[in-house]
């Protein structure tokens, strides 16, 4: 039987149904996930009469330390042990644990059953990251790799926009525990679907050991210049978290969003009676998701052509200016410019980022290069929650300064610069950067 013209091309009829299946999943997690973390740092400093569990932010610092480095650190063994014991095994375990992790911090009101109850989570979101790429790299190929890439990414984006702009508001208001119930229900009805609907790919003739996987770590940090890029480029990173922690508490605590609410209001006027929609700290996320899904395709085919390295600078220079932007007021509107500043630098630098691992690594040895790329996000996480709250609790809640607080992390932002544009003066490889990505 021969192909239809659209499977031939690698068009969405391409694509077989554990594609499909994956790309359900990738968005129900992902949307729990975001859904959640939109609003965690809130949830757990908020007292205790307004709903909260009235943690201290040092306190909070240290969880999203520990937890979310675990999302970037744990997909190194993940992703070996899934091709030993099989992917559906792997995505079992996953969603079981991130159900659980959900569930447990639903009921939990101790620090340290909190603190436990998201280490379960962040195992399961750490062991669930490897599956989904790992199975859409095993059912494309060079006709609908692209393509089929391109939804996943935008399925992740899909689910951090929705689930914090329509689930969120509703359940923080019967009650915050009800976000967390959400997740479980998310992530736990996932187990029925690898239950019933997914298949577990060809398996790869040569699997790796665990000690393989171990001297893998071995060779990379050995490559002093890749490590030295990770490194610098991290401290980007460490900006990107604070989205997620200090800009949280900031809005709630400094921001007056009525010139927002009264424009929302006044366009959501045109369609219904009354709106009374606010700005909260959900919508943080939602405006960085939401600029994701709309600019990403323009913002990269402007850079298209465009040196890696280079447009990484000018991407972390956009979040820098981002940053920096929450220093000049507290004004709404110039909150919300910062934000959007800050998503296109994101969004300029982090796919340039992926290219440029992928043209400096030796032929060989891509693949390995780009698997421990994220660490990145292990440095950048595991020093910005707690810098973050330490600086909060400084100069914000002690010293009544927020201007410091983004001045300092701006001035982080400009060494990542000046560490970058020397990197590409004396350590970069030349052979990527006469290239265009």
């Amino acid at each position: 039987m021969s192909e239809t013209p659209e499977k031939k091309n690698g068009g969405f009829k391409s694509f077989p149904r554990n594609f499909w299946t994956v790309i359900v999943m990738e968005f129900f997690e992902r949307g729990s996930y975001y859904g959640v973390m939109s609003v965690l740092s809130v949830y757990l400093v908020l007292s205790v009469a307004d709903g909260g569990l009235g943690f201290s932010k040092s306190s909070v610092g240290l969880i999203k330390s520990t937890i979310t480095p675990l999302l970037y650190l744990l997909p190194i063994l993940a992703g070996g042990l899934a091709d030993r014991f099989g992917y559906r095994r792997t995505l079992f375990f996953a969603f079981a644990m991130l159900s659980a992790g959900y569930f447990f911090t639903s009921l939990s009101t101790s620090y340290s059953l909190v603190f436990l109850s998201l280490i379960i989570m962040a195992i399961g979101a750490g062991f669930f990251k490897p599956i989904i790429s790992g199975t859409i790299a095993r059912v494309t190929d060079e006709r609908n790799s692209g393509l089929g890439f391109g939804i996943f990414y935008w399925s992740i984006n899909l689910g951090a926009f929705l689930f914090p702009l329509l689930l969120v508001p509703y359940l923080k208001n019967l009650g915050w525990n009800y976000i967390f119930i959400m997740a479980a229900v998310g992530t736990g009805a996932m187990l029925i679907l690898n239950l019933l609907v997914y298949k577990e790919p060809p398996r790869p003739e040569n699997t790796k050991s665990l000690s393989e996987t171990l001297k893998g770590i071995v060779l990379v940090l050995k490559d002093y210049r890749f490590v030295l890029m990770i490194v610098i480029y991290s401290g980007f990173w460490i900006l990107y978290f604070q989205m997620f922690d200090t800009v949280l508490w900031y809005l709630t605590e400094y921001m007056d969003m009525t010139p927002v609410n009264i424009t929302i209001n006044k366009f959501l006027g045109l369609f219904m009676d009354n709106p009374n929609w606010t700005f909260e700290a959900e919508h943080v996320t939602v405006i960085n998701a939401g600029v994701i899904i709309l600019l990403q395709l323009l913002i990269s085919a402007i850079v298209r052509k465009t040196p890696a390295l280079p447009t990484m600078i000018v991407g972390i220079t956009l979040g820098t200016l981002g940053m920096a932007i929450l220093a000049i007021s507290t004004y709404s509107w110039v909150f919300i410019l910062g934000i959007l500043i800050f998503s296109i630098g994101e969004m300029t630098a982090h796919p340039k980022f992926i290219s440029y691992v992928g043209l400096i690594a030796p032929p060989d040895k891509k693949a390995l290069y780009l698997g421990y790329s994220f660490l990145y996000g292990v440095i950048g996480s595991g020093i910005g929650g707690i810098l973050g709250a330490t600086l909060y609790v400084h100069f914000v809640d002690n010293m009544q300064k927020p201007s410091l607080l983004w001045i300092i992390f701006s001035l982080i932002g400009v060494a990542t610069i000046i560490g970058l544009l020397l990197y590409n003066r004396f350590l970069a490889p030349q052979k990527p950067e006469s290239q265009v990505v």
